[in-house]
């Protein structure tokens, strides 16, 4: 259908006529509004049918509520962004599955250096082994594994593969791509430390700690456009803090140990309640892990620089 120039112009402050679509900011408003109307809806559903999935109901609901952003962030991106589900970091093949490992790796490396100079200090204290909650360590450990499995893929969809995807897309028609992913790196790393400031124990320290770790994870997007990296990280950094070593996550404590430790040392470097995100031995891991980033990428790939499809959409049809 054709419009007259004036109505177009008009339009075309909302509507980006050559990709047939709606513009980054919109697109984005409509995200920051669908994901709480989504969480409250199936929160009355829940309500209104609290036994819907019998005994297993507290397990179902607890995946659900995690995974739902992403599940949100992922029907946006193709109904509303038209975006194929590669486009938003998923474009799962062989490569990706071995930055997948290569991310897995360096997660639990990095967490396993923490936990291990934190003792060698005299900062925590190994108090036993193979600890459990009431479903004992094994079960207990299975489901914590797969409740990380789902965090990392869940939160790494919305706060890198949606989040930073449109900020960057948004802006590089109007400044550099290194701008544009300057300041969408920050923007959704902000929104990430931001979105853990209601955890348990969370504060401004925390949340810096967080941000900067989101730093961290969008490195590996923005440098080869696949979330591969970041969901491994993501995963064993979260696995190993709490399941293997004992150390609170994100402020929340977690019943299945490998080791159970306890904290002794000064908070400005353990981290204190929150967990080693929120101290010095955190953020030093971050730094080293994003360093390690993008060595890891160079080696590989030949390069280390910005992903030309971080700031060009892999659309579902075009005409």
């Amino acid at each position: 259908m054709n419009f007259p120039p004036a109505v177009r112009t008009v339009v075309g402050v909302v509507w980006n006529w050559s990709e047939r679509r709606p513009r980054a900011f919109v697109r984005l408003f409509v995200a920051v509004a669908a994901l709480p109307v989504t969480i409250l809806l199936i929160g009355l559903a829940f309500s209104v049918f609290p036994g819907l999935f019998g005994p297993v109901g507290g397990f179902v609901t607890t995946f659900i509520s995690i995974l739902l952003p992403g599940f949100v962030a992922l029907a946006l991106a193709v109904v509303v962004d038209r975006r194929t589900v590669a486009d938003l970091g998923l474009g799962v093949d062989r490569d990706w599955w071995v930055d997948l490992g290569f991310g897995l790796l360096l997660g639990a490396a990095l967490m396993t250096g923490v936990f291990v100079l934190a003792v060698a200090l005299g900062w925590f204290r190994i108090e036993g082994t193979f600890t459990g909650g009431p479903r004992g360590f094994l079960a207990g450990f299975v489901l914590l594994t797969l409740q990380f499995l789902a965090v990392g893929v869940s939160e790494e969809v919305l706060s890198r593969g949606y989040l930073l995807t449109n900020v960057a897309e948004g802006l590089a028609g109007y400044t550099s791509r290194t701008v544009a992913a300057g300041v969408a790196v920050l923007v959704s790393s902000a929104v990430f430390g931001a979105a853990h400031f209601t955890n348990p124990n969370a504060t401004l320290v925390s949340t810096l700690g967080i941000s900067l770790a989101g730093i961290f994870l969008a490195a590996g997007y923005v440098l080869t456009d696949e979330l591969a990296i970041p969901v491994g990280l993501h995963v064993t950094w979260n696995l190993f803090q709490g399941g293997v070593y004992g150390f609170p996550v994100s402020g929340l404590g977690v019943d299945a140990n490998v080791v159970n430790t306890t904290e002794t040392g000064p908070d400005l470097f353990t981290g204190g309640a929150f967990g080693p995100e929120a101290g010095l031995l955190g953020m030093g891991a971050v730094i080293v892990g994003t360093v390690a980033v993008v060595a890891y990428v160079r080696w590989r790939y030949g390069e280390a620089r910005l992903a030309p499809g971080v700031f060009v959409p892999d659309l579902r049809w075009r005409n």
